[in-house]
């Protein structure tokens, strides 16, 4: 073993040094391919420790996230706070993501021989991490894809409706706009409250807008303006009741929540795992209920396009970047590792700090409900007199707080958005709230 390649002895979670990530990053004989399965098992054998100290079913507390947070790379004092634009990868799917790039350097025939053999041990992996069948699962490049495969799919006659709401993401609304331009279909808008006062006001909206042209229901799971987590299941049901199809856009929601697609009931649903999950840019997802991807035509053909009951017969785009899908199903495992349900409380819990913190300062206005089941990892909020852009320039200037300016003024959505994962620092939340009182001079 060369002197920079990492032992299985140094102390687990250690941050690296710039010199070691620098070799890293070079390859070569710098770190070997047995160096970076090395690192990675290091990283898992930490997890386990982390583990077997916390009991099943209980809360870890800061101690524990702090150690977590140390199997990603950023520098101690950075704060990344807007994944919701694009997250980082922890340790271990970075490591897996350039071995297997390395192969095409190496050994490229195996690239094809070999490598696209991860595709289907992926597709089972990830349909058991959203509760739903491997012939539901179709692996896109990331949410906009998917909600262009079922808008260019879906069969549609001039004059028939598609809903969606005020709150869509360009990527959930342009696509019903591309075909009502060329097929004649209407996009019909539903306001959506800022934050909304429950599920019934937000499904009463929709239902209130249903006429019998409308085909679809598409909308945002997770609304990237305001942080709202949209009532799928009930929303389902009022689908289903009408025989309306149900798309749901929750570019956020994989990694963030916990998600069950079988008992959402939804028909389709697009994700950007490399957002909340640590994958990769270029991965995504598409679920399509078995029963409802007949109403679907494929969008890109080759060879499998009519092969029927299979949602792969959506994913034949021709040679695909293999080492994602690898790093892909690494992001799911080290989830796993730590525990779904655990990351989920831990999401809650700290937004949930925020959001009571924000209630206390004069002028702050919350645009994510407080309401648990209407809210997750997102906070959008806007200050009286204080533009959105001088608090994101505020944090990252005084506490290296990277957040992000969202919506518009046009629209009265304008603010400011906070992403808050679990491996976000308790200290951050708390240097939010303290930089906002700042600026309004409490």
């Amino acid at each position: 073993m060369s002197s920079a390649e990492p032992s299985s002895t140094l102390p687990v979670g250690r941050p690296r040094s710039r010199r070691e990530f620098v070799q890293l990053l070079a390859g070569g004989t710098a770190l070997s391919l047995t160096g970076l399965d090395r690192a990675s098992a290091a990283v898992y054998e930490g997890i386990d420790a982390l583990n077997r100290q916390v009991p099943p079913g209980t809360s870890p507390d800061g101690p524990y996230w702090e150690a977590v947070r140390r199997f990603f790379k950023m520098p101690p004092s950075y704060h990344m706070m807007n994944n919701g634009t694009v997250g980082p990868m922890p340790e271990p799917v970075f490591n897996t993501l350039v071995k297997h790039f390395r192969v095409q350097v190496t050994d490229p025939c195996r690239v094809y021989s070999f490598q696209g053999s991860k595709r289907e041990e992926l597709r089972r992996n990830l349909a058991s991490f959203i509760g739903a069948d491997p012939d539901e699962v179709v692996l896109t490049r990331n949410t906009t894809e998917g909600m262009n495969f079922i808008a260019s799919g879906l069969d549609m006659e001039p004059g028939d409706e598609v809903i969606i709401s005020t709150m869509e993401h360009p990527a959930g609304r342009h696509p019903w706009y591309l075909k009502q331009a060329r097929r004649g279909i209407r996009v019909v808008d539903v306001p959506i409250g800022l934050p909304p006062g429950g599920p019934g006001e937000i499904v009463a909206a929709f239902e209130e807008a249903i006429t019998p042209r409308t085909r679809i229901i598409s909308l945002s799971h997770t609304v990237y303006i305001s942080g709202l987590i949209a009532p799928l299941k009930e929303l389902s049901r009022l689908a289903r009741s009408r025989d309306i199809l149900l798309l749901a856009d929750s570019a956020h929601g994989l990694g963030m929540l916990d998600m069950d697609m079988h008992e959402l009931g939804i028909d389709y649903l697009t994700s950007s795992p490399y957002k909340w999950l640590g994958a990769p840019t270029g991965c995504g997802l598409l679920y399509m209920r078995k029963e409802a991807q007949a109403h679907i035509w494929p969008t890109i053909a080759s060879s499998g396009w009519d092969r029927e009951g299979s949602a792969r017969r959506f994913e034949t785009l021709g040679q695909r970047a293999e080492p994602l899908l690898y790093a892909f199903d690494e992001a799911l495992d080290f989830q796993n590792r730590i525990g779904r349900d655990r990351i989920e409380r831990r999401i809650r819990t700290l937004a949930s700090r925020l959001k009571e913190g924000l209630r206390e300062i004069p002028g702050a206005h919350l645009h994510t409900s407080m309401d648990p089941y209407l809210s997750g990892g997102l906070t959008a909020f806007s200050v009286e007199g204080v533009s959105p852009s001088t608090i994101v320039d505020y944090l990252r200037e005084r506490y290296n707080i990277i957040i992000r300016t969202i919506g518009s003024a046009s629209a009265g959505t304008a603010g400011v958005r906070v992403s808050i994962h679990y491996f976000v620092r308790d200290e951050a939340v708390e240097q939010v709230l303290e930089g906002v009182r700042h600026l309004v001079g409490v």
